[in-house]
């Protein structure tokens, strides 16, 4: 059974900074792409950022481009989402997930999500 436990959100100022964390088990890590997607209420999940198996190459939404980092450590089994200069429309539950395959801007394409962390930016 994949199991994948994001922590590290909660509330902060805008402009403000979170990492979020998101360790996985059940799975060799590293065969798996990574994600990280977002859904604010009413709204639909959207892509945030992806790394590949080796964390070679980095993908990311043009709004968190250049705000947001995407990184992951195979040997500790977790995928991170470092947030800076963030801003009220960042507010969302924030979720992990991995595809078997490779990286992807689309949701369906992942196989395996968390149950995800709320994040709230405070104007």
């Amino acid at each position: 059974q994949v199991q994948l436990v994001e922590s590290g959100g909660g509330l902060v100022q805008a402009g403000g900074s979170l990492r979020l964390s998101c360790a996985a088990s059940g799975r060799t890590f590293s065969s798996d792409a990574m994600g990280w997607f977002r859904q604010a209420p009413g709204k639909e999940r959207e892509f945030v950022a992806a790394i590949r198996r080796s964390g070679g190459s980095t993908y990311y939404a043009d709004p968190v481009k250049d705000r947001f980092s995407i990184s992951r450590d195979n040997v500790k089994n977790t995928v991170y989402l470092q947030m800076n200069s963030l801003k009220p429309e960042d507010t969302a539950v924030y979720y992990c997930a991995a595809a078997k395959s490779r990286p992807s801007y689309h949701y369906t394409a992942y196989d395996y999500w968390g149950q995800g962390t709320q994040v709230t930016v405070s104007s």
